[in-house]
């Protein structure tokens, strides 16, 4: 019995030995970023810059300061790392999604950006078929965020 379960571990380790190594991007802490505008310029430009990516919206609450988009898919790489397995980056497609959250500050907003990533359909670097699994989890490269909110401060001053 000892004999086959030393077998079972064995093999166990060397096909999980060739599967590579999974190593995620380290998560960046939220978005945070002020608007040299009124809370209500602000939130109408957020709201705005919002459907020119045309992001699916999930809930929006102004009182609250709250917006919430559903899951969409981006290319991996544009918004979100999912790390690499072994040497190779993991490419493919990603679930995204974002919450913002508003608030005033005087005449100015502060803003800041959760993001949830995790990947939709990948590969291990550029060979390869797309595969729905294993499911990696991903984080924001801030590229989302840092456009979103540029357009945001261009749209304040129109």
């Amino acid at each position: 019995m000892c004999a086959g379960l030393a077998a079972f571990a064995t093999m166990a380790l060397v096909l999980g030995g060739c599967s590579g190594l999974h190593v995620s991007p380290l998560a960046p802490p939220p978005y945070q970023a002020e608007v040299a505008a009124r809370y209500d310029a602000t939130w109408a430009a957020l709201v705005r810059a919002l459907a020119r990516e045309n992001v699916p919206l999930r809930a929006i609450a102004r009182d609250s300061g709250v917006i919430a988009s559903d899951d969409f898919i981006a290319p991996i790489g544009g918004y979100a790392d999912c790390g690499r397995i072994g040497d190779d980056r993991v490419e493919g497609e990603a679930l995204v999604a974002f919450t913002l959250f508003a608030e005033p500050n005087g005449t100015w907003t502060r803003v800041q950006v959760n993001s949830k990533m995790r990947t939709h359909m990948q590969r291990k670097g550029s060979s390869g078929t797309l595969r729905p699994s294993p499911v990696y989890q991903c984080a924001s490269t801030g590229r989302f965020e840092a456009n979103l909110l540029d357009a945001v401060r261009e749209l304040v001053k129109e």
